[in-house]
């Protein structure tokens, strides 16, 4: 991964040049420590910051075909780039690197605008052609690599990362529907994003800009059949399937002039990520998270798998004063609020594996959502199966099965569980039935907003866009098919792997890699039988049935265990915010910005301050999210962005 920038200026009208494209560069130097090319001719400037992963000597970017017709600048991996390059080459194609973006050129040249469909890879890419004065960009199927943008008129500029807009723009304004989602859905569904006037392309999106306009399309998206039409229904034909694909998932990803490691968290995901790269490689590092605080520790589960691989391993062990520490940091390479700390600890991770000379992770994301992991899919179940007997005191003490790890994780036991879930039992059509709850709680935060930002937008719905981007076969297929397919669309390239994955990667320039995001195994697991993937309550029942001769039954007879961090306890000193994050919380600091109430603020505090056990899961949410809001305007706003922010409009955005 690296880091690209720049801009479409067709009537000159954006004042853009060199030196503004080589400050918007120096923002990214993060993602890019190895070096830094323009490519700028009329209307056209194209900068890449490089992090040197497949061709170190000649790589460079921005690169161009055999008669510098069509210039691209990428951020990101190519994984199937021998085989394409092979094919190419047949073709009539010359190749002046061994670079795996080199072929994206000539995949124009071939397909046009067509070209991501050939690609396998995480990648977002700036493409120039020359001859036709077209801007193309684009971004992988998942939404691995980000990719915002600023429309003026006919123009576009792009970068990364939002940061790198600042030397263009100046201080930015919040956006108040985007903080609407981000408090309610953890994040702001592509296109919108947190600040006003910046736009993300969606995953699986090409977008181009031409004299004639900017026209967008999807390539790609996740699918699957209508209920009861799945091809992959018996266990023995499904394993076979999963591992085969996930093997050369794990192959390609491999393919690097640099060494490769591997994050072990102790879970299941990346055990086999781990597992299956020790039988494609001589020697693997693999690097772990520990806390101190044992509620959150795994790493019995790490050393385990880590002595049955005979690995060389790295543990970064974790206090909670070193979350709070870190935090401001953290959210300046997220450039958004966060409603929990636990991307801090990946930050830290990421910084070990670049201290330990590894330039390259494989880890196990997107396996919950593509083979039914999460917890959200196991409520749902139990609340559709409760919901055709409302009445019963029995079926929500189903509900009491589902967290035998450590309750001060959930703080929901007993009879609290049914009470949190019952609102929205009997709503079993609704499109979103799964993440109701989560929604319902997210929304509460909105209760901390100031009176008058509340008034001015109290007809916002963060939610309303999302249902009109469905697509069209949505309603036929299985309900948990529906829930996957929304935890993938709504929070995982836009959450996870953006605050928790690519974001903490790349802040130490450390390029993570996710084998089961390939999109062939997406393909493979939409195939199989939704219950052979949650058997009763047995999450992701067909992926361990697979890897479960490689895998110790400690690993595959737990219980997914969601993965979190200290929350509060990482962010008080005994009665104190820990250092500098009292002044972000103080009443001055609330009032100036006008965001929240500073009378609800202080209670929320004092609550925090009194509290000698762990606070609720909303609390903790609320704290992060008003916390983590004041530290983003502190960075990225202006002083003088009250106004501003009081925007009547509420439009409401595409999801995608």
């Amino acid at each position: 991964m690296c880091g690209i920038a720049g801009g479409y200026d067709p009537t000159g009208g954006l004042g853009l040049d060199e030196n503004m494209l080589r400050a918007m560069l120096d923002c990214l130097s993060h993602r890019g420590p190895d070096g830094e090319g323009v490519h700028a001719e009329d209307g056209i400037w194209l900068g890449h910051t490089r992090l040197s992963i497949i061709d170190l000597t000649g790589g460079r970017q921005p690169l161009s075909n055999e008669d510098r017709s069509v210039w691209v600048s990428v951020n990101g991996e190519v994984f199937n780039y021998v085989e394409l390059r092979g094919e190419l080459i047949a073709r009539g194609h010359r190749f002046r690197t061994q670079s795996d973006c080199e072929v994206i050129c000539h995949l124009y040249e071939e397909y046009g605008p067509d070209l991501c469909q050939h690609l396998n890879g995480q990648f977002a890419l700036a493409l120039w052609d020359h001859k036709a004065r077209t801007l193309l960009l684009a971004r992988d199927r998942f939404g691995i690599a980000p990719l915002f943008y600023v429309r003026r008129g006919p123009g576009v500029v792009f970068a990364s990362e939002i940061k790198a807009f600042l030397p263009v723009l100046g201080p930015l304004d919040l956006d108040l529907p985007g903080l609407a989602q981000t408090f309610t859905l953890w994040n702001t569904p592509a296109p919108r994003t947190i600040y006003r006037g910046i736009e993300q392309l969606c995953p699986g999106e090409v977008m181009l800009c031409t004299t004639g306009g900017i026209f967008r399309h999807r390539y790609w998206g996740l699918d699957f059949p209508p209920e009861g039409e799945h091809d992959l229904t018996d266990e023995a034909t499904a394993a076979s399937a999963i591992q085969e694909v996930l093997q050369d998932a794990v192959r390609l990803r491999l393919r690097a002039d640099v060494p490769v490691g591997a994050y072990l968290s102790g879970g299941l995901d990346s055990s086999i990520i781990s597992v299956i790269m020790q039988a494609q490689t001589s020697s693997l590092e693999t690097f772990s998270i520990a806390f101190e605080d044992t509620t959150y520790d795994e790493s019995v589960f790490q050393e385990q798998m880590g002595r049955r691989l005979g690995t060389l391993h790295h543990v970064r062990r974790i206090a909670a004063s070193d979350i709070g520490r870190h935090l401001a940091r953290v959210v300046a390479h997220t450039e958004t609020p966060l409603l929990r700390s636990a991307p801090v600890p990946m930050y830290l991770l990421s910084e070990l594996v670049q201290e330990s000379g590894i330039r390259v992770v494989l880890t196990g994301e997107g396996a919950d959502e593509l083979f039914g992991g999460y917890d959200l899919f196991k409520e749902a179940k139990i609340r559709r199966f409760w919901a055709r007997d409302p009445t019963s005191s029995l079926r929500p003490l189903l509900l009491n099965r589902l967290y035998p790890y450590d309750a001060r994780q959930m703080h929901r036991t007993g009879g609290m569980l049914g009470a949190f879930y019952r609102p929205d039992l009997l709503a079993t059509d609704h499109f979103a039935y799964a993440h109701l709850p989560t929604w319902r709680n997210g929304a509460a935060l909105m209760s901390y907003l100031s009176d008058d930002v509340r008034e001015v937008h109290k007809d916002c719905d963060p939610t309303a866009v999302i249902e009109a981007g469905l697509p069209d076969d949505f309603h036929r297929w299985h309900a948990l098919n529906q829930a996957q397919y929304l935890e993938t669309r709504l929070l995982l390239s836009g959450y996870l792997l953006s605050s928790q994955g690519e974001r903490m990667t790349m802040a130490h320039a450390v390029e993570g890699r996710y084998p089961f995001l390939d999109h062939r195994v997406a393909a493979t697991a939409a195939r199989v039988a939704p219950r052979l993937h949650l058997r009763g309550l047995r999450e992701k029942y067909i992926l361990k049935k697979t890897f479960a001769p490689h895998l110790p039954t400690e690993i595959t007879g737990r219980t997914k265990r969601p993965y979190g961090a200290p929350n509060r306890e990482a962010l008080f000193a005994g009665k104190r915010l820990l250092g500098t994050l009292e002044g972000f919380l103080s009443p001055e600091a609330i009032s100036e910005r006008g965001i929240f109430d500073p009378a609800r603020v202080a209670s929320l505090l004092e609550k925090g301050r009194r509290s000698e056990s762990p606070l609720g899961f909303r609390d903790n949410s609320a704290l992060l999210a008003i916390l983590t809001t004041q530290i983003v305007c502190e960075q990225f706003c202006s002083r003088n962005a009250r106004q501003r922010f009081l925007h009547p409009q509420c439009a409401a955005g595409d999801p995608g």
